[in-house]
């Protein structure tokens, strides 16, 4: 069974206490967790059966994975991250400046993906980037990560700042440990030129050409266009 038993988002000083359960038994029903200082309450669902909710709740603390190096998983997972943004980067801004922004769709349609796995094989993890307005529907984000994208959302409108907001959490997948990991992805000046409110013709036509459910337009410079994800089994 894969749980998320309780996690938090720490961004500008602030908790979040977050949780979830990705296959939620049968028979369950939701547990309170509440964190000191948490700005909002998250419950989780985990299988009661016929035991009562601090029962539970006291059987999921005990289920808390071991004692892992987060410090230094969060480490290698910013480095990731780093590897491909600035592998994209730089070619996004040799496309366009080669050939504009037409050439730039085409370097995320056919590099992005080779980049990033790459980037994995060489890591020894799975990096991914999610939204919740997708351009590729491949990138919609499984129910913690949405959770998570919607809290860096929340914490945006609170006026922190984007560039500073990720969060990390060890689960137990399967009886073993996995480290998780998100970072906000902000959007910049040169995302605009397809993601923004005003795209040129000829860009919204090869969009629609090769994303025909694109979500991922009408942005704003410092808006979250959604996270990297890292997962790495322990």
């Amino acid at each position: 069974m894969n749980r998320n038993i309780v996690s938090f988002v720490l961004v500008g000083g602030l908790a979040l206490a977050l949780a979830g359960c990705e296959e939620p038994a049968e028979s369950a029903d939701p547990v309170v967790v509440v964190e000191a200082d948490a700005p909002e309450v998250v419950t989780e669902t985990v299988p009661l059966s016929s035991r009562s909710a601090a029962e539970a709740y006291v059987a999921a603390v005990q289920s808390v994975p071991p004692a892992v190096d987060t410090e230094s998983e969060t480490q290698a997972a910013q480095a990731a991250i780093s590897a491909f943004a600035a592998t994209l980067k730089s070619e996004l801004t040799a496309a366009i400046q080669d050939g504009g922004p037409l050439n730039a769709i085409e370097v995320c349609n056919t590099r992005a993906i080779a980049i990033r796995e790459q980037v994995s094989g060489d890591q020894g993890m799975q990096l991914s980037r999610v939204s919740l307005r997708t351009r590729n529907p491949d990138n919609a984000p499984l129910d913690w990560q949405k959770a998570v994208l919607e809290s860096f959302d929340r914490f945006r409108k609170m006026g922190l700042d984007v560039n500073a907001m990720d969060w990390s959490n060890v689960v137990t997948v399967d009886g073993h440990p996995q480290f998780r990991y998100m970072k906000a992805i902000p959007t910049g000046g040169m995302c605009l030129m397809c993601h923004g409110q005003d795209i040129a013709p000829e860009v919204s036509a090869k969009l629609n050409e090769l994303y025909p459910e694109d979500q991922a337009t009408g942005y704003s410079e410092g808006e979250i266009r959604g996270a990297f994800v890292v997962v790495k089994d322990l």
